[in-house]
């Protein structure tokens, strides 16, 4: 393989997959491009998945535990209290009883959080069981390519585990991961339609004015989805519509709900259509009237802003800038655009036409990675294959990009500028990592056979000369070659 090749092959790692591994660069031999459409057509399930509960279930478990929290609580408050009624009759009569009800509140709340602390709480380890399951797949990934856009589209369409923690990692599994090689329609279908995205943008209880439960409650709207797929999934901000719309389709959306855990314990946190919710009626979305009377009606909105030419761009432009540039090529993103109408949305076709353009190849590796992506990229390197997931978690979270945590319902950012001063805090996680793997890494194996000596010649020479191993692996970690794709 050329040098030219080889300096393909890296880049081709860095940018569109999640940063070279042993063996990679030969793997991706002389025709870079076809090996990462050839990676869209292996399988992106997690084998391994299995063992994790679905999104409904682990909802159901932990509202269990925190019913069953309640409970105790409620239990060793009213025994704290009889208690308290017991000794009060022996109570010394220079005691005051301002006192005494001050130290018995005291008593009381204590002995009810301990109660609700002795049950443990299992949405951490679900968490931490798919967060170890995701990052595993990045890791053994050849490419990982694939992976990439697993990663890009849970963000694009992003929850937050500070909400529901619960099913943070199952909604990718469920609604992300099976849809990312698919038609941009099933995707936006799947995700707008699973639990944890009627959970986390408030839908559960919108209701319509003029619904049954919107009269007799006397409980409103609730705006958040509606506004959040126009702006933030589908056309982009800017786009053309207005308030009218976002209100118009957010009665649309009423109805789309989820089962209780505690009124279904088989079913709760399944997805469901109440129509008791649901605003009766036509709406007029962009100016279509929609007359369906059931969940068809959100399912119709949805599939028309798949399929406007507003969206297309607007995936066309966010995928560009992930992978390729804070400002993409024009040109690019005009022929991601084109091939997103022309194919009615079919994401791999998109994907394909992004690496097969040379736009996307031009310009050279000056893009920063976002945290996880560094991160992945570091370990893939020394081709440790595990991870703790409490540790590589609470890393993330130190660099600003906690894992399924977003700040906002936009997702974590893309551009330089978001990540720039947080990179100094990156020296400590290098510092750490190399120093844990100081014995079984060498820095000189790194550069020659993981990255086909493709690095800056400085970088070399830095390493050449560090003082110890850790200090090597640390500075090679901390270079633009890793940190930039």
């Amino acid at each position: 393989m050329s040098n030219s090749a080889k300096a393909a092959a890296v880049l081709a790692l860095h940018r569109f997959g999640m940063g070279p591994r042993p063996g990679s660069v030969a793997a991706l031999g002389s025709d870079p491009r076809g090996a990462l459409i050839a990676e869209l057509d292996r399988p992106l399930a997690l084998t391994a998945a299995a063992s994790l509960p679905p999104s409904a279930k682990a909802y159901r478990i932990v509202a269990d535990a925190n019913a069953r929290r309640a409970a105790r609580a409620k239990q060793a408050q009213q025994q704290a209290k009889k208690q308290q009624m017991a000794a009060a009759t022996a109570m010394s009569e220079d005691q005051t009883q301002g006192q005494a009800q001050d130290k018995d509140k005291d008593v009381a709340e204590m002995a009810a959080k301990q109660a609700a602390e002795a049950v443990p709480d299992p949405g951490r380890p679900i968490y931490l069981q798919e967060a170890k399951l995701r990052t595993e797949a990045a890791l053994v990934a050849e490419i990982g390519f694939a992976e990439r856009l697993v990663w890009f589209w849970s963000n694009h369409f992003c929850i937050s585990a500070n909400k529901i923690q619960s099913m943070s990692g199952a909604y990718e599994r469920e609604a992300v991961r099976p849809n990312v090689l698919g038609r941009f329609v099933d995707l936006l279908l799947a995700v707008e339609g699973h639990p944890a995205m009627l959970f986390y943008l408030d839908n559960l209880g919108s209701m319509g004015a003029n619904s049954i439960a919107g009269i007799n409650r006397s409980r409103g709207l609730n705006e958040n989805i509606a506004r959040e797929i126009m702006e933030l999934h589908t056309l982009g901000v800017r786009t053309g519509y207005t308030q009218d719309d976002v209100i118009s389709f957010a009665n649309v959306m009423t109805g789309w709900t989820l089962v209780p855990p505690g009124d279904n314990p088989e079913h709760g946190g399944e997805f469901i259509f109440n129509p008791r919710l649901h605003e009766p009626g036509g709406q007029t979305v962009l100016g279509k009237l929609y007359e369906q009377e059931d969940v068809e009606q959100g399912r119709a909105v949805l599939r028309d802003l798949a399929a406007n030419p507003a969206t297309a761009t607007h995936v066309a432009t966010k995928l560009a800038r992930h992978f390729v540039a804070d400002e993409p090529p024009p040109v690019l993103v005009e022929q991601m655009a084109k091939t997103f109408r022309d194919t009615e949305g079919d994401l791999k076709q998109v994907a394909i036409a992004m690496v097969s353009s040379d736009e996307a190849w031009r310009g050279p590796p000056s893009k920063l990675k976002r945290p996880s992506e560094w991160g992945v990229g570091m370990v893939r390197a020394t081709g440790i294959t595990t991870v703790d997931p409490e540790r590589f978690t609470g890393g993330q979270a130190l660099l600003g990009e906690a894992l399924w945590r977003p700040s906002a319902p936009k997702g974590y950012p893309d551009d330089e500028a978001s990540w720039i001063d947080g990179v100094g805090r990156r020296l400590d996680i290098a510092n750490n990592f190399a120093e844990r793997i100081a014995g079984m890494a060498d820095p000189q194996a790194i550069i020659a056979d993981v990255f086909a000596s493709e690095i800056a010649p400085e970088v070399k020479q830095a390493v050449g000369r560090a003082e110890s191993r850790q200090q090597a692996l640390a500075l090679l970690f901390m270079s633009a070659d890793f940190q930039r794709r």
